[in-house]
């Protein structure tokens, strides 16, 4: 399936000639092996792919032994993966780097001796465990990679004029009309439900079928929870804790992360690691309470105020039915026909946070409680920069009527801000200085 991602790893081949190695960094399952091995098959004469979660022991030996020559060391791993290796015409692909950090350490070298290039994958690339004891390397750039994206999920269906079309009307502020938005809500939909991990959008085109896309992803999950009691070592019951917990927290109609869900009195800096361990892995995405809407958000925002929404939104609709059969699961029936209910708006927030992640924004929101003045209280649920300027981000149900939280906000910061908008369900309108686009464009944003 075509992705984003391999336009970014030919921008690295050819503008970097191999002064740096490149970094794929994702959650496990989004695609990072998949798309390293075919950008070794289609760009270079020869590519050599080393797998460090399943090393066999005669390359450990290599790596342990042989680093002190580079010409025996190349002919080693050549000899036993029978490739023949290109000077400046080769890949070699160092696959899950974080379960063996000595040959992430060694890039630094291996690029320095220049003959080949060098494409590196893994999750869990940052915590202690996976980087102690090693020098990270400066000749070593940093992508994330993420899952699918709507535009990915409908050329996957063959589909490669809807998107351009869309952004065409944001340009022009115009809206698609009835017919037209109808149809790509309904492909919208099915996105959400599918949602973006690869082996379920290949599921899905070729079955068709929600109930194998559901065991797809059930499956996914379940590999999620044992990489947390293999590799969260030390907190992975807290961990766990959290990543069960998630679906209930997001269904509340206040989303901020609660930890008394999990036990009475608990605090957040006992679960900080077990939080960060999730980040880590793009599990979930964190978005924190700026106080204020400056440009730099990161400044103002509180550690301790938290939502945490699923890295993927169609894993969240499984993982809100975990424990039971696909015919039990109501969101699938409910999200198709329309007709979510209030504590499911957990899905669209959710689908919107992930849209924003996937665009290169890190995640924060507003919100101010004044208990001697509740008339003052306000939330809003995005906070992104847009030139220069803090905009507001509102997600809304269908049929919604009023925005009172996004006009307090408009109010007491003026033209602090930049523009506002509002992502729900309908078409395209600009209306008393507000964009409100439908939730499918939160891509573009």
């Amino acid at each position: 399936m075509k992705r984003k991602i391999y336009d970014r790893l030919l921008e690295w081949k050819e503008k970097d000639q191999g002064s740096c190695a490149l970094l794929l960094d994702g959650a496990r399952r989004v695609g990072k092996s998949y798309i390293a091995e075919q950008f070794g098959k289609n760009e270079y004469k020869s590519y050599l792919f080393i797998d460090f979660a399943h090393l066999p022991k005669e390359i450990r030996a290599v790596f342990e032994n042989d680093i002190d020559d580079f010409d025996l060391f190349f002919q080693k791993l050549g000899v036993y993966y029978r490739k023949t290796l290109y000077k400046r015409e080769s890949l070699i692909i160092f696959d899950e780097v974080q379960r063996f950090p000595a040959a992430r350490e060694m890039i630094k070298y291996l690029v320095a001796d220049g003959r080949f290039d060098y494409l590196e994958t893994g999750s869990l690339i940052s915590l202690r465990m996976n980087i102690e004891n090693i020098v990270i390397p400066s000749e070593e750039e940093h992508v994330e990679m993420f899952p699918m994206d709507f535009e990915e999920f409908l050329w996957a269906l063959g589909d490669e004029t809807t998107i351009p079309f869309l952004k065409d009307c944001l340009d022009k502020s115009v809206p698609l009309g009835q017919a037209m938005h109808r149809r790509v809500m309904n492909d919208f939909r099915q996105y959400m439900l599918v949602g973006g991990m690869p082996q379920a959008v290949e599921s899905y085109t070729k079955t068709k079928s929600f109930e194998a896309v559901d065991r797809i992803k059930k499956r996914i999950l379940t590999l999620y929870r044992e990489d947390i009691t293999k590799f969260a070592k030390g907190y992975e019951a807290k961990v766990l804790a959290i990543f069960d917990e998630l679906p209930s927290q997001l269904s509340k109609a206040e989303k901020k992360y609660k930890l008394s869900g999990i036990k009475s009195g608990a605090r957040y800096r006992d679960y900080e690691n077990a939080f960060m361990w999730l980040a880590e892995a793009m599990v979930v995405n964190h978005c924190y309470n700026a106080t204020e809407p400056v440009v730099g958000l990161s400044m103002s925002q509180e550690h301790m105020t938290r939502k945490c929404y699923m890295g993927d939104t169609g894993l969240l609709i499984s993982h809100t039915f975990m424990d039971d059969a696909f015919l039990d699961n109501e969101l699938y029936r409910d999200i198709l026909l329309d007709r979510l209910h209030v504590n499911e708006g957990m899905i669209m927030e959710n689908i919107v946070a992930q849209q924003l992640r996937t665009s290169g924004h890190k995640l924060y929101f507003y919100s101010r409680v004044d208990s001697n003045h509740r008339e003052n209280n306000m939330e809003i649920d995005f906070l992104i920069r847009k030139q220069r300027k803090i905009c507001p981000v509102e997600v809304k149900s269908g049929g919604y009527r009023k925005h009172s939280s996004l006009d307090k906000f408009r109010n007491k910061f003026g033209g602090k801000i930049g523009q506002p908008y509002i992502l729900y369900t309908k078409d395209l309108l600009v209306k008393d200085g507000v964009v409100h686009l439908p939730i499918y464009m939160a891509m573009f944003l």
